[in-house]
């Protein structure tokens, strides 16, 4: 029944791979990259003719949440789930199941990132239908990405069988869940035609989900029992710090979805989606001019003889490109980034060398 279904946003990532506009105090998910709204705002504004504010949890850590709540003021107090530390979504699944069960024992959630952007709102709406119709049959739920390229930017998953039952749309048991591929390894996926990429987006009905963790995880699922058992009292944030930075950081895909028996997809082609993991995938969601160019965030560019080229800046500071193809330009007062489109992944060993080096005012 709808009044028992949730969304649960993860949004407590880093963003490391769109540094240096994404930064520890502002990670990209509070900002707005992609038009006037924050990815945020983006997430929660297309879940709100599905689920009122009060149905709408968001779990993420606390320098990240007074932001959040000044963006999305109608969400209500009690649906920020603040952890401690960031220690990976298999800890965010199970405190905001633990959570959901305690509230509403017939609770089903949607599990969905805070930074992703969806084109076809439409579409999206009718796939979480059908997800949920699956998962009130005791199955966990992923909404996979039809491939629209060999990317290696993302993990696969692999179709099986066509599930029995009268679905809205079409859904296939999962055979098996794939890493991040190599270029060679990612065309053959992609020519085989039964892989979906991972979204990342997860719907189930909680009480199955809280089953999965303490078979697969049983430390998980016993500190999870731990802080069930004050959670609503005054000592709920004392026992969860002191019980959560000891949890073995772990994705709910190696966790939980890997090694269950009852897991569903439902390949979605034509939602326009991005994760926008990284420089490059705003070419997939923002509209070039006649060359190919995208200037963002209202910067001042002067391209001559420039072609496929991301310029993102401000600061009333004039940008000019002459012969260039393929780039990536970011500005950011403190901080230039140059590189080459493909490259824009790579962004992620920058940081991890700020931080090795301790160049902290960088983060």
């Amino acid at each position: 029944m709808p009044e028992h279904q949730y969304a649960v946003i993860m949004a407590g990532g880093g963003g490391t791979r769109l540094w240096p506009v994404s930064r520890k105090e502002k990670p990209k998910q509070l900002l707005p990259l992609i038009g006037q709204e924050t990815l945020f705002q983006s997430t929660v504004a297309r879940l709100k003719d599905m689920f009122p504010p009060e149905r709408i949890l968001v779990v993420t850590v606390d320098e990240q949440a007074q932001e959040m709540k000044q963006q999305v003021p109608e969400i209500p107090e009690e649906n920020y789930l603040i952890e401690p530390g960031p220690r990976g979504t298999a800890s965010v699944v199970g405190l905001a199941a633990m959570v959901l069960q305690k509230r509403d024992p017939q609770a089903t959630m949607a599990i969905l990132p805070s930074d992703h952007f969806i084109r076809n709102v439409d579409l999206f709406h009718y796939l979480l239908k059908a997800a949920f119709e699956v998962a009130d049959d005791g199955y966990l739920v992923t909404l996979g990405i039809t491939p629209t390229a060999p990317s290696t930017a993302y993990g696969y998953i692999q179709q099986g069988k066509s599930l029995d039952g009268s679905y809205k749309y079409p859904v296939y048991s999962v055979k098996k869940f794939i890493e991040k591929p190599n270029e060679e390894t990612a065309q053959k996926l992609l020519r085989s035609g039964d892989h979906s990429w991972n979204s990342g987006m997860f719907i189930w009905c909680a009480d199955t989900i809280m089953k999965e963790i303490h078979s697969q995880m049983p430390s998980l699922g016993t500190t999870l029992d731990v802080i069930e058992k004050s959670w609503g009292t005054s000592a709920q944030d004392e026992v969860l710090n002191k019980n959560w930075l000891d949890l073995k950081n772990e994705t709910v895909d190696y966790g939980i979805m890997e090694k269950a028996e009852r897991v569903a997809v439902l390949p979605a082609g034509g939602l326009g989606w991005s994760d926008v993991g990284s420089w490059s995938s705003l070419f997939e969601v923002l509209l070039p001019d006649m060359n190919g160019n995208i200037a963002t965030n209202a910067v001042l560019h002067l391209g001559h003889e420039t072609h496929n080229t991301l310029v993102y800046g401000g600061h009333d500071r004039l940008i000019v490109t002459i012969g260039v193809d393929d780039m990536v330009i970011v500005d950011t007062g403190d901080a230039l980034l140059v590189c080459k489109t493909d490259q824009s992944q790579k962004v992620k060993e920058v940081v991890e060398h700020l931080r090795k080096h301790r160049q902290e005012n960088f983060l």
